[in-house]
């Protein structure tokens, strides 16, 4: 807090900060999913590769997931070397696939379809949990921010004696993205995954200065 009595041109105020948080369940899963095969040569490990991930992306539009919402990210394939890093002994083939769930319920089920659909060549490599829209939480913490700053400059002027004049000047001093809080918990096979949701929240700070006489 900062305070000025003014005199001669300068107009007498009090400036703070406030801050406000906003809080609310995620609404879409992020899901990094991918396949990784191996084969003594390269079209063989390519095709096996290509044809789980396929099988993937079907897993994922069984359970209601729009194309839109399914994207590759990642394909390629490498050489494996012996324990001497001399000898090539075969190649492992990767693709990844990016799969936005709009319903966290599903999470579970789905990555137990695709255990089925790509057996042991299945990673997962996040599990994210957002908002879809974050703009009405946004809206919400800087709503509870500026409250905060209007509490705190009232009883400063209060206990100064002081009655708050127009708004002077306001500014975000800082904004908080979008913070989630959740657990997951993997049991021994997929079918087992369980999701907490948690709350994803949204933090706002802002510094006001108000005139006062």
């Amino acid at each position: 807090m900062t305070g000025h009595s003014g005199s001669g041109g300068d107009v007498a105020h009090v400036e703070v900060t406030g801050s406000g948080t906003a809080s609310a369940a995620p609404d879409v899963v992020r899901v990094r999913a991918g396949v990784q095969c191996e084969a003594d040569d390269v079209s063989s490990a390519l095709a096996d590769a290509g044809s789980r991930a396929q099988a993937l992306a079907q897993a994922a539009r069984d359970h209601g997931v729009a194309d839109a919402d399914l994207r590759t990210t990642g394909t390629g394939v490498h050489p494996r070397h012996d324990r001497e890093g001399v000898t090539v002994v075969g190649y492992t083939a990767y693709q990844s696939l990016s799969v936005t769930v709009r319903d966290p319920a599903l999470v579970g089920s789905l990555v137990e379809a695709f255990s089925g659909a790509a057996g042991n060549a299945l990673t997962i490599d996040h599990i994210g949990l957002e908002l879809a829209d974050s703009a009405p939480l946004l809206t919400q913490a800087r709503e509870a921010a500026f409250a905060d700053a209007l509490g705190k400059a009232q009883q400063y002027a209060a206990l100064a004696g002081r009655t708050l004049g127009k708004v002077a000047r306001l500014s975000d001093v800082e904004r908080g993205g979008t913070q989630p809080r959740f657990a997951m918990m993997a049991a021994g096979k997929a079918a087992d995954l369980s999701v907490e949701l948690g709350e994803n929240s949204v933090t706002a700070t802002v510094a006001v200065r108000w005139e006062w006489t």
